[in-house]
């Protein structure tokens, strides 16, 4: 993997400079989600470079290579259902935001990316209307059947927007997780929300925090679906481009980090304390400095150098070694680090969506967790790290019996 290099002149999601400067560079990787079917295993498989950068202008860290929303997005094998820490995660914001907002039969709440109705539901259940919008079909075809979401498959942006508010509909919440990097431009969403959005509305965005990424090395966070990779000064620049304004912020542990951003109309709140002091420490860190990602490359190059040390001593010894997670996540980490079928025999995971296929590039068969006890492999190594509590706790019996957990990052670590 290759460190900075010199300015290549493309231009920034954000504000449109044409001034990026290269971060790191992981070659030519497969898509993260484009799990394998046993019977495509011997067809070629399409790989896209994906290179990091950062805008020296607004402080956007971005990838440089842009794939269509349309093959990236269009049929998903993730659903948020799958993982009880995302669904108590929605369930105790939901409960939040009905008492702060003061939201009742008459209020509207919408959902970008709205999946399989984890979060929505919550809302419903207490006579909320709402409104999701989610392209994945099959996703789509999910929130609706089992929960009752109403769910418009499309892409949001300023004119789905404007069709929904020429058709009566006006946001009181919009809610915004873990989508706001998966857009090639993310003024669209704000622009879109800008439309949407009531005089005294809110916008909640969460999206991980490209601070604990660079402090942390999730390295593995980096793949095609996620386009940007955001620090609140980032954000903030973006959303005054369009009369919006960062009314709080909160830093939260989900997917081991992430920015909860509260988005108003500008003049419609003042910004909190928290929105200053932040701005003020990513100043101090040098986040919004290119230094500041420098070595970034060097300390990813060693974490592999010492992961696949242990995993080869391991089989060396005669251990099996299993793999927990059919997530992007591992599909970056065992791509970028070369991990292949002869250390890990196969890749346990919930998602019956997922149970089946074989993992891109290295082509791992995914299985159900319960094959843990079935195979009784030595070692799994956790490739869903930013769930480790929750998939820790469930596989409690084969922990008991003797199984052990490798934790990848952000050092190695056996549990």
């Amino acid at each position: 993997m290759d460190g900075p290099a010199t300015d290549l002149g493309l231009a920034c999601r954000s504000c449109a400079a044409k001034s990026l400067v290269p971060v790191i560079d992981f070659g030519a990787l497969p898509l993260a989600n484009s799990l394998v079917r046993g019977e495509d295993l011997q067809a070629s498989e399409d790989r896209f470079p994906l290179a990091l950068f950062f805008c020296p202008q607004c402080t956007l860290v971005q990838i440089g290579e842009t794939i269509s929303p349309d093959r990236l997005f269009r049929h998903y094998l993730y659903a948020s259902s799958f993982s009880q820490t995302m669904v108590d995660h929605a369930q105790g914001l939901t409960q939040r935001l009905t008492k702060e907002r003061s939201l009742t039969n008459q209020s509207l709440v919408v959902e970008i990316a709205s999946n399989d109705g984890y979060l929505l539901q919550f809302y419903r259940e207490q006579g909320i209307d709402v409104l999701g919008i989610e392209p994945a079909r099959n996703i789509a075809e999910i929130a609706e059947r089992e929960r009752g979401i109403p769910t418009i498959t499309e892409f949001f942006g300023p004119e789905l927007a404007a069709r929904l508010r020429k058709d009566g509909h006006e946001a009181d919440v919009i809610h915004a997780h873990n989508v706001f990097a998966h857009v090639p431009h993310p003024a669209h969403i704000i622009a879109g929300c800008k439309a949407l959005l009531k005089p005294d509305g809110l916008v909640l965005i969460e999206a991980p925090y490209v601070g604990e990424l660079i402090r942390k090395l999730e390295f593995d966070t980096i793949y095609h679906e996620h386009f940007s990779y955001f620090s609140l000064t980032s954000v903030n620049n973006l959303v005054q481009q369009h009369a919006m304004m960062i009314a709080d912020v909160e830093l939260v542990p989900i997917h081991g980090g992430s920015l909860r951003l509260f988005i108003a109309h500008e003049g419609a709140a003042t910004a909190s304390q928290n929105v200053q002091d932040m701005l003020a420490r990513e100043e101090d860190e040098g986040l919004t400095k290119l230094e500041h990602y420098s070595d970034f490359a060097e300390r990813i190059d060693e974490l592999g150098r010492k992961l696949n040390a242990t995993l080869k001593d391991l089989k060396a010894k005669g251990h099996s070694i299993a793999a927990y997670g059919a997530s992007a996540k591992g599909s970056t980490l065992m791509n970028a680090f070369g991990i292949s079928p002869d250390l890990i025999d196969f890749v346990a995971d919930r998602s019956t969506l997922k149970q089946g296929y074989y993992t891109p590039g290295n082509h791992i068969p995914i299985v159900a967790p319960e094959e843990l006890m079935v195979r009784r492999p030595d070692y799994v190594l956790l490739l869903t790290w930013n769930f480790a509590d929750e998939i820790l706790e469930q596989q409690s019996e084969y922990r008991n019996a003797g199984g052990r957990f490798i934790l990848p990052l952000p050092d190695v670590q056996v549990v």
